[in-house]
Order: structure tokens, then sequence, then C-alpha cells
């Protein structure tokens, strides 16, 4: 067998991840492997003897001479054989074979990556894929920050996981393509390491956010990534899927928010029946009449939205549903306004904000025909609010005796006081609150970032009013 190559290092904990290397062919190819055995060593990795003792095998090629080809290409044979899983870098790995295809891959079709030589890089996005790093040393020693996750500036309790940037649609109120671009998802193993940092470092509430929520993974085709070792696809399925099995072993909630009402969103609504994401659904609907959808151009129509919604609840009774809307669209008669009014009505949409229309620089609904006056965009808003309030008011009101369990963002002196904080139905700064009166036993106290039980004693205005229990 070849000689797999083991640098002096101290003894570490067994659950550390083991590479076995195989360096061959010329000194600037060991040069390499050097600079690639350094980095493996800096974020934590361990060395093995053998191909059987190690969780992943790398082999540093040589292509020169028939005999090195030979010779590097049964070294693969054999990592592939006493191991299974091969990385393969060097000279070699730049060769083609007979049709212009990769030689190695026509060969060893089994291999997990292949590249050329002098590619540090490379070679550890490909071992990151496989076999995610213990130990960043960039970032394991910033203060306050979580690990991987890095610093954030929300309270420690929660935190917000952005999972794609840019957005493919081209609204005609909106310009955040302009200055965003188009949907570019991240690598779902990326997104999941992000998040078990973040449950790591003590979040309980973890705000999936992006442009469109719904379209993660449409740019790169749902391609397969790599997460703990085992393949999962692009896509937001099997994203929201992995995130509430880490949420579920940490005793955390998942909110979704920005979530575009496309047919595969019921998808993933049994897993907010069954408890592993929150039943909370933040959908921009925008507006409820095809007419002004249309000049819009969003996604999807007014009608669809409604049994969507309904079929949704359905599906998960629990679910709360939050939304924004324009008021006073260019072209907005009175009818299509009395038709969101009565869309909101009939919706029952849970948490709701407003906008009255107005241009931005670089909008094209800024050239569309019947601009509203101010007074009358500011007046349609006002009414659709009053609305959203009597649909809000009346879903909290059906709240009143339930027991739900809170997260506590504010607890004054232990809460003793009584303190702040939110149900499931809540996100933080958008929706209401729910306000925690002083607990009625001495001994229950109440600690900021820790969930709490509380029966739901009355509602004020958009919040709920509670007692510890």
């Amino acid at each position: 067998m070849s000689e797999v190559l083991s640098p002096t290092s101290p003894d570490s904990a067994a659950a550390t991840p083991k590479i076995g290397f195989v360096s061959l062919g010329c000194p600037k190819a060991l040069t390499d492997s050097e600079l690639i055995l350094t980095q493996l060593s800096a974020e934590g990795y361990q060395t093995a003897k053998t191909f059987q003792g190690a969780d992943l095998v790398i082999v540093n090629t040589c292509g020169f001479i028939d005999d090195a080809v030979k010779e590097s290409l049964d070294t693969i044979g054999e990592a592939l054989a006493e191991n299974g899983k091969v990385i393969v870098t060097g000279c070699l790995g730049a060769k083609s074979g007979e049709d212009g295809g990769n030689l190695i891959k026509q060969i060893h079709p089994r291999v997990l990556a292949v590249t050329g030589p002098h590619a540090t890089q490379e070679v550890m996005n490909a071992v990151h894929a496989h076999l995610p790093k213990p130990h960043d040393p960039f970032i394991d020693l910033v203060p306050g920050a979580f690990g991987e996750a890095g610093i954030k500036l929300t309270p420690r309790h929660y935190a917000y996981l952005k999972i794609s940037e840019g957005c493919n649609h081209r609204c005609t109120f909106c310009i955040i393509p302009s200055m965003r671009g188009d949907l570019v998802s991240r690598p779902i193993g990326d997104v999941l390491k992000e998040a078990k940092a973040l449950f790591e470092g003590g979040v309980k509430e973890l705000l999936v956010i992006s442009q469109d929520t719904s379209a993660y993974g449409v740019d790169v085709k749902y391609r397969t990534g790599f997460w703990d070792g085992k393949p999962v696809k692009t896509r937001l399925f099997e994203l929201v899927q992995a995130l509430g099995e880490l949420a579920e072993a940490h005793g955390a909630w998942v909110r979704l928010h920005y979530v575009y009402p496309y047919p595969h969103v019921d998808d993933i609504i049994p897993l907010m029946a069954s408890g592993k994401v929150l039943p909370y659904l933040d959908v921009p609907l925008q507006h409820s009449h095809p007419d002004v959808l249309k000049r819009m151009k969003r996604p999807a129509s007014g009608e669809k939205n409604l049994e969507r919604i309904q079929r949704w609840r359905e599906m998960c009774p629990e679910i709360v549903i939050r939304s924004t809307f324009i008021a006073g669209f260019p072209g907005e008669t009175e009818a299509e306004f009395e038709h969101l009014l009565d869309f909101m009505r009939e919706a029952k949409i849970d948490r709701a904000g407003c906008f009255a229309y107005s241009p931005v620089k670089g909008a094209t609904a800024n050239e569309l025909p019947g601009m509203l006056p101010e007074e009358v965009r500011e007046e349609r808003r006002a009414r659709f609010m009053a609305v959203a309030e009597e649909v809000s008011i009346a879903k909290l009101q059906q709240r009143v005796g339930a027991t739900m369990q809170v997260l506590v963002d504010s607890a004054p002196a232990m809460g003793r006081k009584g303190g702040v904080g939110r149900s499931y139905a809540d996100a933080p700064e958008i929706d209401g609150v729910v306000k925690l009166l002083p607990p009625e036993k001495i001994s229950k106290t109440l600690k900021v970032g820790e969930f709490t039980r509380a029966r739901i004693v009355g509602t004020q205005g958009h919040d709920l009013v509670a007692l510890p229990v």
C-alpha cells in the first residue's frame, strides 16, 4: 500500500475527523501537499495512518510519465477499495482522456472530486463539502461570535439566517433586482453549517430570510449539496426539513419569512403541523385583485392565493399568516381596493402591514397610468389597516384561555415584575408581543432567551396579555 502521510501532531479526541493523505511525484507536488496538510491541520483535521482509519482520503497525483500515471491511478483505486471516499488533486487531475473528458473521472468515476495541481482552496472546498471542518482558526477566536456564523447584531437568543440573495422577479414597484441582482442561492451545506453554529451558540429562534425564500435552489436547478456527510438537495423542502431537525435537537424555533405562495410551499405545511418548524408563514401578497397583481407583475393571482391559504389552514389549523400589502397602486380603482378589503376579511390574514404606494426612483410602476393623489393613497391605507386590525383582534380574542409557549425577550428582575415575550405567532419587531404579568408563584422566574408557559388572560391592541404558569 502507498505510504499515507502523517505529520507530527498531538493526540486529539476520537471524534476529530481524520484524513488520509498520499503525495506522489516531484518536490513541487510535495510542497502542494504541505500547503494542504497545513490548512487541514489549522482547521482541526487529523491525519490517519491508514486508508481504513480515515474518514476521507486525498491523493496528490503525478502525471509526468507513464509509470507515474499508473502509480497514481493504482493508488486512487486502492484508496477507493479500502476507504471509498477519495478526493484527487495534482498534475494527473488536469489530464484529459481520449474523449476529452477528465481522465481520472473516466477510470475512477467514484472519486468525490478532482482538481489540478496547486489547488489548495479547491481541495479544501471539496473536503468541507464531504467532511465539515471542526475548527476555523480565523473565526473561532472572534469574541462574542457564534463560531462560523460570526457576529450577530440581534439579541443572542434569536438570529436571522439568509439563504439566498437577489430575486428573479421584476415587480414593477421594486428595484431590488437592479441593486442586488438575480437570485443566488447559498450552498445548502453552508446554510445548515451556519444554522448549527447558531443553535449551538444558544439561539432559540432562527428566522429564515431572503428576497424569495420559496425560490431557494431554482438558480442552481436544485443541485445536490452535502451536509453532515450526506447528500441533500438545494431546495426549500429539504432545507426546512433539515433546519427543523437541527432546531428540534436544541429545543429551538424555526420561522419562515418572505415565502411566495408557489404550489410547492404546500409540501412544507405538514412539517409545521408536525411541529418541526413554526406554523407561521410570512407571505408578501401585496394585493388580491388579479388586474392589480398583473400591473405589479406579481407571480400569483389573488384567487389562487385565497385557495392556497384555505388549503394551508386545512392541513395545519394552527398556522398563522402574516403579509404585507400596497394600497393606492397606480390605476387601482375603488372596486379593486374593495376587492382587497373583502380578501382580507375572507382570508383572515392574522398579521398584516400596509404601505400607501410611494414612487421609488427607478421603479417601472412610476410610468403606469392612473397615479392616484397622495391623500387617496393614504386614505386607502388607513381603511385597509382598520379592516386588518378587526381581523387581527378577532384572531387574538380566540386565544384567550389558551396556554402557549412564550419566548422571553425582556424580564426585569428575573420576571418578578413581569416581562415581554413572543408566541409562535409573533415575529420580532414586526408582529405583536405577549405581555407577561408577574408570576403568581414566588418560585417562578423568567429569563431572557428561554421559554416559559403562559396562560393567555386578555388582549391589548395587537398584543396578548398572559400569566406565566
